[in-house]
């Protein structure tokens, strides 16, 4: 990885995490009390998704634009378009996950620094990364290389 390329990942994950800490998303409370539409309901992260989408909208459209990234790689064209059974399984299980804990895979890698139980959060959500990768492998051909489908 070129000195470029890692100075712009450095940069972007500090001003990503910083905008997390910042708007208090590494909080699960605040992130439970906006799933808590019958009770105590905190309005705050939906708050801060309207701030994100606009911001990242006309960035994505800029580097579209361009062609490039910023770090002059093409950009690289969405593996898959349409919602099938992967992506429907996938966005129940993240939901049930976000609702019970109140972390999002995003924050909880901020969250851990201040709270020591979203280190098994964090690490859990890598066994099940990594469960998933096993479980979802293509099998190769054989004389090929392990390939993984569209996402």
């Amino acid at each position: 990885m070129s000195a470029t390329r890692l100075l712009a990942a450095l940069g972007c994950g500090l001003l990503f995490g910083f905008g997390l800490a910042l708007s208090r998303m590494v909080d699960p409370a605040v992130v439970l009390g906006f799933l808590d539409v019958t009770g105590d309901w905190d309005p705050s992260l939906a708050g801060v998704m309207a701030g994100a989408i606009p911001v990242t909208f006309v960035f994505y459209r800029l580097a579209q634009r361009r062609g490039r990234t910023v770090t002059g790689e093409n950009l690289p064209a969405p593996a898959a378009r349409g919602i099938d059974a992967r992506l429907v399984g996938g966005a129940l299980l993240f939901g049930v996950g976000w609702g019970l804990v109140g972390f999002c895979p995003a924050p909880a890698l901020i969250a851990w620094l201040f709270q020591p139980e979203a280190l098994l959060f964090v690490v859990a959500m890598a066994a099940g990364m990594m469960i998933e990768r096993r479980l979802f492998a293509e099998t190769p051909a054989l004389g090929t290389a392990t390939s993984r489908s569209a996402i």
